[in-house]
């Protein structure tokens, strides 16, 4: 109380002198010729005292603008910020936008390229769902019967081979990859012409070169490609690569470790080969229409 009491009456001496300091003003203008324009002395007192009062009083006004001001600047910069804010995620959206396209039409482009050399159709399909359990390693496609796929079928990605049409739907197929320890495919290594047969290991992302022949010319880092013979996959589709060499021991033949060509773990999308060959026709094809592709 005594505090309010006191600030009262600090701001009550503070408005007199003010006040006093302008009587005395505009007394001494009146009394006061045009000649001789100078205060009394107490009047000079009493206006230098009231300039500090002055500024003392005008502090809380002047702070307060300032405040203002900044807030009005602070709300500016925050609308900004949201702004840039804005404008760096629709640049990220398109940004990944560019890059998924850029990606797909290399694809597209190597996919091309690979038409033209083997002369076959090839249909784009995507991978919807997949089985990796320790035994069978399977997709499932987004396209069919219904779109010309037949079980028998090469599938391939930009990068090699994937694996094989087993089963098809009207609106899906079954393709056991290369991985699969049921799957096999003829290959040749592309340095020495050396011969083997590739299985899915059975363990892992690895493939088995197997029954090469013993002493062979094989080394680490040979790329295998597809034979074409067997009439399953056409010559020439790159398989994987020699990360282990086969073990010693008497066996005539023996067995490497490869690489494979494709990520299967981040394939998205995979190419049907729309041709099979004469062996697989045969192997498919029976009298009475039973077909392992026709399975509704």
């Amino acid at each position: 109380m005594t505090e309010k009491r006191t600030r009262s009456m600090l701001a009550l001496l503070a408005v007199g002198i003010v006040a006093a300091a302008l009587v005395v003003m505009v007394a001494d203008r009146r009394s006061q010729t045009a000649a001789d324009r100078e205060l009394s002395w107490w009047s000079a007192a009493v206006l230098d005292l009231s300039v500090p009062l002055q500024k003392l009083l005008s502090m809380p006004f002047d702070a307060v603008g300032e405040a203002w001001s900044r807030y009005l600047a602070l709300v500016g910069v925050v609308q900004e910020n949201r702004d840039l804010r804005s404008d760096l995620a629709r640049l990220d959206d398109e940004n990944v936008q560019l890059r998924e396209a850029l990606l797909a039409g290399g694809r597209l482009e190597q996919i091309s390229r690979m038409r033209d050399e083997f002369e076959i159709p090839m249909l784009p399909a995507e991978i919807v769902a997949e089985d990796v359990s320790s035994w069978f390693r399977a997709v499932l496609l987004g396209r069919g019967r219904a779109h010309g796929i037949t079980a028998g079928m090469p599938v391939i990605s930009e990068d090699g081979v994937v694996g094989l049409v087993t089963t098809t739907s009207l609106n899906a197929a079954k393709v056991k990859l290369l991985l699969d320890r049921q799957s096999a495919a003829d290959g040749v290594v592309q340095r020495s012409r050396l011969r083997g047969i590739v299985r899915g290991a059975g363990s892992g992302e690895r493939l088995a070169f197997e029954f090469v022949a013993r002493g062979g010319d094989l080394e680490l880092g040979d790329e295998i490609l597809s034979s074409g013979l067997g009439g399953v996959y056409p010559k020439g589709l790159r398989i994987g690569k020699v990360v282990a060499l086969p073990e010693p021991g008497p066996q005539l033949l023996a067995r490497a470790t490869l690489e494979p060509a494709v990520d299967f773990s981040k394939l998205e999308q995979v190419f049907v080969m729309l041709r099979r060959s004469a062996t697989l026709e045969l192997l498919y094809a029976s009298d009475d229409g039973d077909r392992p592709d026709s399975e509704p």
